[in-house]
């Protein structure tokens, strides 16, 4: 716990929550944001963000879906990681270095670190949630 990633004890109202290599976010009833862990890098710095519909930690970076379908990121962008452009999506992840995030005509679009192919996701098409 050196870098405090686990005092989420204060936290209330959290209905959504996701962790990180060295933070760890939650979502509340009413889509602000809660977060500790590494601040050197702001992964953890989400307080002022508000119309928050889910979240996704990477390592060494966070991204939140807004409620109109946007992506924001914050923390290192050493691979362009926290670089999901255009909007209209309906879900997000992040992986170790890179992110994802699925729009709701069914196609994906992924920024990032691609050492494995982890990016290459151009092809994919009529993708839905489960359920959705």
């Amino acid at each position: 716990n050196e870098v405090a990633q686990t005092e989420v004890d204060a936290w209330r109202d959290v209905v959504a929550i996701a962790a990180g290599y060295n933070h760890s976010l939650g979502i509340r009833r009413g889509g602000t944001m809660v977060g500790t862990g590494v601040s050197v890098i702001r992964v953890s710095d989400v307080s002022g963000w508000t119309d928050i519909t889910a979240v996704a930690a990477g390592e060494i970076h966070t991204l939140v879906l807004r409620a109109n379908g946007q992506v924001a990121a914050r923390g290192e962008n050493l691979y362009g990681q926290c670089g999901l452009r255009g909007g209209n999506y309906t879900a997000i992840a992040a992986g170790e270095y890179h992110s994802v995030g699925l729009r709701a005509d069914g196609t994906v679009a992924a920024a990032g670190r691609n050492y494995e192919g982890q990016c290459d996701v151009s092809e994919w098409t009529d993708i839905r949630q489960p359920g959705g």
